[in-house]
């Protein structure tokens, strides 16, 4: 099924509505034919939605720092991966979490932890890069500011840890993945920051 265009209005009354990030709520809405209602609903059955309103009233204060190395030793990661409870910290299926997402940052390297995180300056870049493409094609502004947004988020997609897909899922995001783990383990859980060195490189990729 082709995606639909989703206006950002709706996405943003969704997100608000929900707390879900940019990426989830888009995913969502394109399932439910831009249905507002079903969107929320589908946030909540994969506990999304449920989980992003608790984290914005509670407070991580526990976690673990996973350390993953690849290729022989020629990759390693740092990954801080938090939580609020010591009890959960403790917890098998949350350190699980963090080597997973230790693994797919050393697979996927990438730049930014979230699309919150990306400079303006580097936002304005790729939305200027996205909408010279269509410069002279005779299409109207609002349909090129639309297919610009979705280029954005496919953009995020690609360098944004959040947005990622998920290397063992690729139906999954990095954001469902953690957000899914949040709601079964009852507790906010959030990638703080993360390192990735690489051999042959001169600097090492961090991000807070």
């Amino acid at each position: 099924m082709t995606p639909m265009a989703i206006d950002l209005s709706i996405i943003t009354k969704v997100r608000e509505a929900t707390g879900a990030g940019i990426v989830e709520v888009k995913k969502a809405l394109e399932e439910a034919r831009g249905n507002t209602e079903n969107a929320m609903e589908i946030l909540r059955k994969k506990g999304i939605a449920k989980a992003a309103k608790k984290a914005g009233e509670r407070v991580t204060r526990e976690g673990i720092i996973e350390c993953y190395t690849h290729a022989g030793g020629r990759v390693g990661v740092l990954v801080e991966l938090l939580c609020e409870t010591d009890f959960v910290a403790r917890n098998e299926e949350f350190k699980a979490l963090a080597h997973d997402l230790a693994l797919h940052i050393a697979a996927t390297d990438p730049l930014y932890l979230s699309p919150d995180s990306v400079s303006p300056e580097a936002v304005e870049k790729e939305r200027t890069i996205a909408t010279e493409e269509f410069a002279g094609s005779g299409k109207p502004k609002e349909v090129v500011a639309k297919i610009v947004e979705g280029k954005l988020a496919m953009w995020y997609g690609e360098v944004c840890l959040i947005s990622q897909p998920f290397v063992k899922d690729e139906e999954v995001t990095i954001a469902e993945l953690i957000a899914r783990a949040s709601a079964k383990m009852g507790e906010k859980i959030e990638v703080k920051r993360f390192c990735r060195f690489a051999i042959g490189t001169p600097d090492a990729c961090v991000v807070c």
